[in-house]
């Protein structure tokens, strides 16, 4: 199978050389070895407005595969999202983001906020809203107010904690994310706790974009995604890239040159045992199963030629002087034949 151009890992505006490195962190056992990237607001390897900061995965390697890795070749200040140029994929700094990467959807306060105004994002901080325009989020916005990150790690765990504002205070939140190893098991558990300390309700829509690549493979017939419910998709894939068929969706040919190819994964319950995904790639081959603990609120497939990316929604609630708590479980296996 045609593999992408390599990959360099990418700051915002700038490739990654050997002598500008981002803070990072690696863990590992006996199955897993993760490289990640640690919030850092001078040196970060995000630092855009889009998706939280609380550490990228940007590397795994299992069984001699690796996921994860930039799906990008260059970030360009210009570009809202996506753009291609030949055989490059150039990205937007809000989108040069890697791993199981989660956005707090709602920016909360934006609509209310008059152009100056601030308004939140969490996991990211207080925003500077521009203008009348509606919301969106290639938007690269000013960042009036970050918190304070703060990260502790062990030889199988990281934490990152950010803190906002303090009691009395509008938008104030402490925001805890631990990604760590499950014993010598070919598993990690991503573990969140967003704690209110303000006055304002925090309510948002959350959605894990995991951007899934596997050894620089183009996204093809080899990949699949299977769930637990018979989809029933509110929008249905180009039947000349992907198909439908009961509770699996999967590749019929490979996607290539600028083609984009998108669908639902509707059909779930309000039970939390529907947030249950397994996305397999048979060239390489491996598979990575990954639930959550809340129920859905959506679920899509996106991918262009370097990228599949299944994407969960939940809800996230947390009123004032109180707590919400959520965590996603991935287990990395070699499918069977």
């Amino acid at each position: 199978m045609k593999r992408i151009a390599a990959l360099g890992l990418c700051l915002i505006g700038l490739c990654v050389s050997l002598h500008a490195q981002p803070p990072q962190v690696q863990i590992h056992n006996k199955q897993l070895r993760l490289t990640i990237y640690t919030p850092d607001p001078q040196n970060g390897f995000y630092r855009a407005t889009r998706f939280e900061w609380g550490g990228a995965i940007c590397d795994l390697e299992f069984a001699g595969h690796h996921l994860y890795r930039p799906w990008f070749n260059s970030v360009d200040a210009s570009v809202r999202d996506v753009k291609f140029d030949g055989d490059k994929i150039i990205v937007g700094p809000n989108t040069a983001m890697c791993g199981p990467a989660e956005e707090f959807q709602t920016p909360i306060g934006y609509d209310s906020a008059k152009p100056g105004d601030t308004f939140l994002k969490i996991g990211v901080g207080l925003l500077r809203k521009a203008d009348n325009s509606r919301y969106f989020f290639g938007t690269q916005f000013q960042i009036v107010d970050g918190g304070k990150w703060t990260v502790r790690n062990t030889a199988r765990s990281v934490t990152s904690q950010q803190v906002l504002g303090g009691p009395g205070d509008k938008y104030a939140y402490i925001y805890t994310k631990t990604i760590r190893l499950v014993g010598n098991r070919s598993q990690i558990v991503i573990e969140h706790t967003l704690k209110n300390t303000g006055k304002t309700p925090l309510d948002a829509r959350l959605y894990d974009h995991n951007f899934f690549t596997v050894d620089g493979l183009n996204v093809g017939p080899a990949d699949s995604v299977k769930v637990l419910y018979a989809i029933k998709p509110a929008r249905l894939p180009n039947p000349a890239f992907a198909n439908v068929e009961g509770n699996k969706a999967f590749y019929v040919a490979p996607v290539t040159g600028e083609n984009r190819v998108a669908w639902g994964l509707q059909g779930f319950s309000n039970e939390p045992r529907d947030y249950d995904f397994t996305v397999t790639n048979t060239a390489a081959p491996v598979q990575v199963h990954f639930q959550g603990n809340r129920p859905l609120i959506n679920a899509v497939a996106w991918s262009i030629r370097s990228i599949f990316a299944v994407e969960p929604f939940i809800q996230i609630k947390s009123d004032p002087g109180q707590e919400f708590t959520w965590s996603y479980t991935y287990t990395y296996s070699i499918p069977a034949k």
